[in-house]
């Protein structure tokens, strides 16, 4: 009796590992994401369970219910981070976060819901919340920061930058209440900014300007506060014998 030799089409061969990919991956994709099956790299500096404290996510939960866009946004703004990305893995099984911090170059304060929070801004002008800003004393500036608000940052930014070259004549950048800006300056004292925040590139360029001119004139022992809350009509004041 002869044997038959089966012959199976290559057609359905590759459609039977279609299938058995298929269900092995929608299996995993449905598996329970632990603390364990969380891999962080970039800045250590930020653990899985700052990362767990700080955000919605909870596990055990399943691979395909984690919302990686949405755990980014909400990381990046609780933990204040640079960047932030999340990944989905399925082979092998993980949670793959890829973080980067953001450098603290200042101290500074700011509310929330009528509480002070203590902590830290960046070059950008980001605040970093103390116990997430991974401080490095030599890199921190002689300045402080009051009244911090978020639509401030790019303000806090630029004012940081104008005084790049001259960053020990920066003592205090306060934000009131009212969001009234004013500066404290090693040599000219006080600085008024003022309200009109639209017109802050014209009112920091001035500085250095109105500086070296008073500087020239022999002036600057004796100056109380220079107000600029208006760049077109800068005034001083002079502390009266």
């Amino acid at each position: 009796m002869k044997k038959k030799n089966i012959v199976i089409s290559s057609k359905y061969v590759g459609l039977l590992i279609f299938l058995f990919l298929t269900s092995f991956l929608t299996t995993r994709s449905f598996k329970e994401v632990n603390l364990n099956d969380l891999f962080v790299e970039g800045d250590e500096f930020i653990t899985k369970k700052d990362l767990i404290d700080n955000s919605s996510l909870v596990l055990p939960t399943k691979l395909i219910f984690i919302k990686t866009t949405y755990l980014e946004k909400e990381l990046k703004d609780n933990l204040s981070l640079k960047n932030i990305s999340i990944n989905r893995r399925l082979i092998p099984f993980q949670i793959k976060i890829y973080l980067q911090t953001r450098i603290p170059l200042a101290y500074a304060e700011s509310k929330k819901l009528d509480r002070n929070i203590y902590g830290y801004v960046d070059s950008e002008g980001v605040f970093i919340p103390k116990e997430f800003a991974n401080i490095k004393e030599k890199n921190i500036l002689p300045v402080k920061i009051i009244g911090w608000k978020k639509n401030f940052t790019e303000i806090v930014s630029k004012i940081l930058k104008i005084y790049e070259d001259n960053i020990n004549d920066l003592e205090l950048i306060h934000i009131a209440s009212d969001e009234f800006i004013f500066l404290e300056d090693m040599e000219l004292k006080k600085i008024l900014l003022g309200y009109e925040h639209s017109k802050i590139d014209y009112q920091l360029n001035l500085i250095p300007v109105i500086k070296k001119q008073l500087k020239q004139k022999n002036i600057l022992n004796n100056l109380e506060s220079l107000d600029i809350s208006d760049p077109n009509n800068p005034k001083i004041k002079v502390f009266k014998p």
